[in-house]
């Protein structure tokens, strides 16, 4: 049995008329930048999220860059995030000319750890980013308790967090606000790239939206130096279209976590990932975690099973940031998640007899 690691043709077959209609109207009517499906799509999406404001952008990383330079973040100042994350988190404070300093993960759930961001703060710190990681929210009310007592902000790496809930609360929510990534592979993806930022602040969302026009609200006016960050007429008609069917495909995935979970419990040598029992995983990666990785991933892919390594080197380590300083042994639980962690093929429409094909197979490859 072939099983993919994501199946994007089986997800966009019963949408493609929908979509192509869409996208139709957009060639009829020219309407290729902002306009009805972009505001039509940031309503939809803020509403999802629990919010008043979402401002799109043209990537997931924007969505990090753009807010980072709307709260100001600059030269000379310090961002908390977590070296256990995909290195855009990394990248989009060093865009804005700030410096970022990791931290280590907790082992479980693999997100922040309050207690190390609180050591890592210095009087350049001006805020955190917590990252909902393979879909788990990070505790941000810890987090939150730790950047208050020190006057910081605390932003949301969204981006594998779509519809995930904290303790009943919608990720995307919960701090200064988001940033979320519809890269195709993610749980609401677009068909190219597309980011958006999500906030109950108005002045900030209304900044962002003049950063994201080359710092213009009104045409040819440009009280900011801003960016080129909009997104495509035809990415939010799809994105809009797609919405719909979120919460159908969030407790599909949902459902199969379960399964996996019963399933994993039953082969020894794998550890199961753990979902905190405030939190409400969107389940955007299943990741476990094994001895001999590299061994069981080819002997995966070998067996016409789609399997993955998120992150394989974490970002402390990567030569990008070797100027840091930073070596093997700084952040062991970070370090011990990249060299052991498996993702396992995760998206809506996989089957129950997928799944147990998938751990069928991965109990034979490592227990012989």
């Amino acid at each position: 049995m072939n099983v993919p690691f994501l199946d994007l043709k089986a997800q966009h077959a019963p949408l493609k008329d929908e979509i192509l209609a869409a996208w139709s109207n957009i060639l009829d009517t020219c309407g290729f930048v902002n306009g009805p499906h972009v505001q039509g799509f940031e309503a939809a999406f803020a509403a999802a999220c629990g919010v008043e404001h979402c401002v799109t952008l043209a990537t997931g990383t924007d969505a990090l860059i753009v807010p980072l330079k709307a709260l100001g973040v600059g030269h000379g100042d310090e961002v908390i995030l977590p070296a256990n994350t995909f290195f855009a988190t990394a990248e989009g404070v060093s865009q804005v000319g700030g410096t970022p300093v990791f931290v280590d993960c907790l082992p479980g759930t693999w997100n922040i750890d309050p207690a190390a961001v609180e050591a890592a703060i210095t009087p350049k710190t001006v805020g955190i980013v917590g990252v909902h990681l393979y879909g788990q929210p990070f505790d941000v009310d810890a987090v939150q308790a730790v950047a208050d007592k020190h006057g910081l902000w605390v932003m949301e790496d969204s981006a594998q967090g779509h519809l995930a809930t904290y303790k009943g609360r919608k990720c995307g929510s919960l701090g200064v606000g988001a940033g979320f990534s519809f890269y195709p592979g993610k749980n609401l993806g677009a068909t190219g790239e597309g980011g958006a930022f999500t906030t109950n602040d108005g002045a900030l969302a209304a900044k962002i939206r003049m950063l994201r026009d080359h710092g213009s609200s009104v045409k040819y006016h440009h009280e900011l130096v801003g960016f080129n960050a909009r997104l495509p007429a035809v990415m939010a008609a799809a994105l809009e279209i797609k919405l719909r069917h979120l919460p159908a495909w969030t407790e599909a995935r949902r459902a199969h976590a379960k399964r996996y979970l019963a399933r994993i419990a039953e082969i020894d040598n794998v550890t199961a990932p753990v979902e905190a029992e405030w939190a409400d995983s969107a389940w955007h990666l299943f990741v476990v975690h094994v001895e001999e990785q590299e061994r069981v991933l080819k002997a995966l892919w070998a067996a016409d099973i789609g399997a993955g390594l998120h992150y394989p080197t974490p970002v402390h380590l990567q030569p990008a940031y070797a100027e840091l300083g930073h070596k093997a042994g700084d952040f062991p639980n970070a370090e011990y998640n990249a060299s052991h962690c498996l993702s396992l093929p995760m998206f809506a429409e996989l089957t129950e007899a997928q799944i147990d094909h998938v751990c069928a197979t991965l109990d034979r490859v490592v227990n012989g």
